[in-house]
């Protein structure tokens, strides 16, 4: 029987300050990864662990053991170490999963690459985190990685050895690509990867990873950049799987369920609350395709009879608008997850109603704390599931403090999310200075989102102290406004920010994603504020828009927004 944790416990003196501790009733794992993953083949050797659909693959958790030990000896035989940074460059697919299981079970430290990165961000990640050996899908989408890589590393097509110096990138040594017939000479296929692996007796594995200890290095993963430059945050065996064991717990998962992933691995969503959140209970990982997909999405949980289903916001909206929605059998689904972006109210509603998950949940963290700190309850009152992001997890402590003093604020009063305990990252990789910018000297993670707490210590987040809009004096949080627009039946997503303006400072602009079929105009939208918000809170520009910019995870880049409407409205 799974036990499920308490969610925090609050002395008198700080139940009137915006600060939870959280306790509960299982302890953190003190563990590797390797060793977890283990424990679960022990446990549920026979039952399935992986689904990739798209390829046709379906492995047992005994089964996934013997690919994950095969890849993990053939790393060795190539001549990776503990330590050594092993990029991995590819879209969701049963390669990534394997990749990321054995490079823990070495050490060696897997980097995350983002499936959408070009030629220039790619050679920053590779070149900073001074990554060694690269694994790659031949093409993706638009872009080729092949071509890519070989751009940036010249001498690859004519080497021939796998080994490459390059003043570019000096630290890369070899190129593994998964797609065999886009493999340029210099290149390693992935099978041929895979037979090395005799080169290295199963007791020489054992034994390295018998020597890992679980606070070293496991993971760099660079912010998804919604912000400025990336950073690389290292994340530990203690911090990853101990989040995803923990989230897991809190949304009930068993080894009986099975979770459909459309999230991308290369982001903490996909790689730990996903995949290591299945593999510390022993449920299965479902991978509708190699990206997301409505219909794929929706063909998983219904031929699949997925029990969970986890997604960013615009994904549950576009599964939800889908005009084959209806067809679909979806009654086995019973939880999951909406994170990534600040969820609109609406929808939240609609997935626990059209999709039968009745236990959803909602999570609030950042890739620097591996992620989450604040999850809502399964059973949590549904106003609180709808409009906060839950409460504190185990073995975490949260505050919100005045941005401009430090001191903690009172409950009900705004201030900045700040983070403490295993969950926080060990740094930036190779970048001391933006690591004691983000963490303060008493081991808190300044996360730059603004939110309240209430008496009971549900939060909500009420935007980032970037995002405030300051018209004329007077503080304009976004998201107080994109929850009031969002109860308009025309509109089916809107974004807030805010632009120049000579007079107020700022002025107020709404991006609006209309409901298909539905009409809008600016008029319109502004008489449905008048009276119902205040008048400096109305939108003075409106945009209708097809889609925004964002990752590939799913956040809002708002300051991309900016710069385009700056530039379209002629403003200074």
């Amino acid at each position: 029987m799974t036990q499920h944790a308490n969610t925090s416990t609050e002395s008198a003196l700080s139940r009137h300050a915006s600060y939870a501790s959280g306790i509960g009733e299982l302890p953190l794992k003190g563990q590797t990864i390797g060793d977890c993953f283990d424990d679960t083949v022990a446990r549920h050797g026979d039952r399935e662990a992986l689904i990739s659909r798209h390829q046709g693959l379906r492995y047992t958790w005994r089964e996934l053991q013997t690919e994950v030990e095969r890849a993990a000896r053939a790393l060795l035989a190539i001549g990776v170490t503990k330590g050594e940074r092993v990029g991995i460059w590819a879209p969701n697919c049963a390669e990534w999963t394997i990749t990321q299981f054995a490079t823990a079970k070495i050490g060696a430290v897997l980097v995350n690459i983002n499936p959408s990165y070009r030629t220039h961000e790619l050679e920053y990640a590779l070149g900073q985190s001074g990554t060694s050996t690269l694994i790659l899908q031949g093409e993706f989408k638009a872009s080729n990685y092949v071509e890519m890589v070989t751009e940036l590393v010249p001498g690859l097509a004519s080497d021939g050895s796998g080994n490459h110096d390059d003043s570019r990138l000096p630290s890369l040594q070899r190129v593994v690509c998964l797609d065999a017939g886009l493999a340029k000479p210099g290149m390693m296929s992935w099978q041929a990867l895979l037979e090395r692996a005799d080169e290295v007796a199963p007791e020489a594995l054992s034994e390295l990873q018998s020597t890992l200890q679980f606070d070293e290095p496991i993971n760099i993963q660079y912010t998804s950049g919604t912000t400025g430059a990336p950073k690389g945050a290292t994340l530990s065996h203690h911090n990853i799987l101990n989040n995803g064991f923990f989230v897991a717990e809190r949304i009930r998962l068993t080894h009986e369920d099975r979770m459909v992933i459309p999230v991308p691995l290369y982001h903490c969503f996909g790689m730990v609350m996903g995949n290591l959140g299945c593999m510390t209970h022993g449920a299965a990982m479902i991978y509708p395709g190699e990206g997301f997909d409505p219909l794929a999405t929706l063909q998983a949980v219904s031929e699949e009879r997925g029990t969970a289903l986890y997604g960013v916001p615009t994904m549950f909206i576009a599964e939800l608008e889908h005009p084959e929605f209806a067809s679909f059998d979806l009654s086995s689904l019973r939880t999951g997850i909406m994170a990534g972006s600040i969820c609109p109210i609406e929808v939240m509603r609609q997935v626990i109603d059209k999709m039968h998950m009745k236990e959803v949940s909602i999570c609030y963290g950042m890739t620097e704390t591996s992620p989450v700190s604040l999850q809502t309850q399964t059973d949590a009152p549904l106003d609180k599931r709808v409009t906060t992001v839950g409460t504190i997890h185990p073995h975490i402590e949260v505050k919100l403090v005045d941005p401009s003093t430090g001191a903690v604020v009172p409950r009900g009063e705004k201030g900045e999310l700040c983070t403490r305990g295993y969950s926080v990252m060990l740094g930036y990789w190779d970048n001391r200075e933006a690591t004691d910018k983000a963490i303060d000297p008493a081991g808190w993670m300044h996360t730059g989102d603004l939110a309240i707490m209430d008496d009971e210590g549900y939060t909500t987040i009420v935007g980032r102290i970037k995002d405030m809009i300051i018209r004329g004096g007077e503080n304009v949080y976004p998201r107080e406004i994109e929850d009031f627009l969002y109860t308009h039946p025309a509109i089916s997503d809107v974004q807030v920010i805010g632009v120049p303006d000579e007079k107020y400072g700022e002025e107020i602009m709404a991006w609006v994603k209309l409901v298909d079929g539905e009409t809008l105009d600016e008029e319109g939208l502004r008489d449905f504020c008048k009276g119902q918000i205040a008048h400096y809170k109305v939108p003075r520009y409106v945009k209708f828009v097809d889609a925004f910019p964002m990752t590939v995870t799913g956040k809002i880049q708002k300051f991309k927004m900016r710069e385009e409407a700056t530039h379209e409205l002629g403003l200074k």
